[in-house]
């Protein structure tokens, strides 16, 4: 029986099983063994800037989702003190983002279209799931917002030296893949323009609406196809996964079978 996909279940363990996504094909790139591991029940404790970006997503998804996040978030307002019963300093600083966002036009206008549109595929000999924050095929294009610690900053990445947010992130080849199954669900000849909305947790925040063209699409597509064979074996149980030995999962699973020199404890070096 093809397994149904929808709102309620898209991050669900069946649905990561049955299908790929942008998350998880970044955390099997990033780290096997966790990967792997997250698949089977092993879960990362949440973080505030996860649980941030997540509010100003559901705020501009629709009011009952955003309701409906705040509620399952008590997390969020303070239990304590003098701000007890009020939202903690972090979602208070969340709101900013969101007003940074609402009294910008070029940020509105290009955030317009269909919210949480979820689409399937196959691409690279495997099934994909994608949720678009804003889909307007209409206007040749979708969008999504991205909450960063600071949009014009330079950063360090040891295959591609210094890199832009966009990069280091990894959001290319998330717009690429979303790109490719919107083309490919659809029948089109060649891709929509995906567009990011960057907000800063700056004080006052920055903001920039950054774009992404077609050849960082088709270089991106061809990484990823490049890298699926090998992943999709290890996500099949049929390759060991390798492991990191720097996350989380493999910090608290590591055992140790030999003493290293203190030169080797800088990767490349």
């Amino acid at each position: 029986m093809t397994f149904q996909l929808n709102s309620h279940n898209y991050h669900s363990t069946e649905a990561n099983i049955h299908y790929w996504s942008n998350s998880q094909y970044k955390d099997f790139i990033s780290c096997e063994a966790r990967a792997i591991a997250k698949l089977e029940g092993w879960t990362e404790p949440s973080s505030d800037a996860l649980l941030i970006g997540s509010y100003v997503h559901a705020y501009f998804e629709s009011p009952e989702v955003f309701q409906e996040f705040k509620n399952s978030n008590p997390e969020m307002i303070s239990s304590k003190g003098p701000t007890k019963g009020q939202l903690k300093a972090g979602f208070l600083q969340a709101n900013l983002l969101i007003k940074t966002i609402e009294n910008d036009p070029l940020c509105m206008f290009v955030l317009q279209g269909e919210k949480e549109v979820i689409l399937t595929g196959e691409f690279a000999g495997a099934a994909w799931k994608v949720k678009m924050d804003n889909y307007a095929p209409d206007r040749n294009r979708f969008s999504d917002i991205k909450t960063v610690a600071v949009i014009q900053k330079e950063i360090w990445d040891p295959e591609s030296g210094y890199v832009s947010f966009v990069e280091s992130s990894k959001y290319t080849a998330q717009m690429a893949l979303y790109a490719e199954i919107e083309r490919l669900t659809r029948s089109r000849d060649g891709w929509i323009e995906p567009i990011i909305v960057a907000v800063s947790k700056e004080d006052p925040p920055d903001k920039a609406v950054i774009s992404i063209n077609a050849y960082d699409i088709k270089r991106e597509l061809d990484n990823i196809a490049n890298n699926m064979p090998r992943l999709i074996e290890v996500k099949a149980g049929r390759i060991q996964p390798l492991r990191c030995e720097n996350c989380r999962y493999c910090r608290e699973t590591k055992k140790l079978n030999k003493i290293v020199h203190y030169s080797e404890l800088v990767p490349g070096r």
